[in-house]
């Protein structure tokens, strides 16, 4: 299992760091609390969606724990989990350790300078990524860089739903609930219930939906599709890399 060389880190990259710092522990069970069961939900049509075949090798981007990750492995991919946390990936580290021989490569580094050559991965997956970055747009275009053409990519991230009733309940749960939940299950969650809701508000705020559907198009990502879950609470979106495997632009 290696690990990468990071880039120098932004404010939004430092507060993203401390945020989590804490929360490995009991990460993937309070995931699923805090969204009702969803969250897991969500990851397994993240994978069905992507499709992923036996030996293919596929890149798990923000892979924190390895969720996503074992799904894959599960059904018989070669997978590369990477993410920026020491701590995330200590976890990880700890869930595919009982898997012996299990064909995983853990990578301590960012979604925004990828330590890997171009066109080298059958696929990729990505999880509550796009949020945390200074750049979306960029961070899709070196996410693509990476998959070779025909190649699927796919994400899970939260979403606000659209009928009026289902976003009235999601902001009294985003704004009172979940900072109640955090405070419920320790300290380390306190912060995150109150940051979770205002987070995925102003990423909306400032790209839309249909907005990052075009970021993906832009970054060379076809054939897009966007599923919304549970009142629209939940989005996965894929896609299949287009043109010839080299960065965009």
């Amino acid at each position: 299992m290696q690990t990468a060389a990071t880039s120098t880190r932004s404010v939004r990259k430092e507060e993203a760091l401390e945020l989590f710092r804490g929360l490995p522990r009991g990460y993937d069970r309070m995931g699923a609390v805090l969204s009702f069961g969803q969250d897991p939900r969500w990851r397994r049509a993240l994978v069905a969606a992507v499709g992923p075949r036996p030996e293919q090798r596929i890149l798990d981007v923000a892979t924190g724990t390895g969720m996503v990750a074992a799904q894959l492995v599960r059904r018989g991919a070669r997978v590369v989990g990477l993410d920026q946390s020491e701590e995330m990936l200590s976890v990880a580290r700890r869930r595919f350790a009982a898997w012996p021989g299990v064909p995983v490569e853990l990578v301590r580094g960012e979604a925004e300078q990828l330590p890997f050559a171009d066109a080298e991965f059958d696929a990729l997956t990505f999880t509550y990524l796009l949020r945390y970055v200074d750049d979306p747009a960029a961070t899709l275009r070196e996410l693509a860089r990476v998959v070779r053409p025909g190649g699927r990519i796919g994400m899970v991230e939260f979403g606000i739903p659209d009928a009026a009733w289902a976003r009235s309940l999601w902001r009294l749960y985003a704004r009172a609930g979940l900072p109640t939940v955090g405070r419920i299950a320790g300290r380390a969650w306190v912060d995150v219930g109150h940051f979770l809701g205002p987070s995925i508000e102003g990423f909306y705020a400032k790209h839309p939906l249909e907005r990052v559907t075009e970021l993906w198009r832009e970054a060379g990502i076809g054939a897009v599709a966007v599923r919304r879950m549970s009142f629209g609470a939940g989005v996965v979106m894929t896609g299949v890399r287009d043109g010839d495997g080299t960065r965009p632009g």
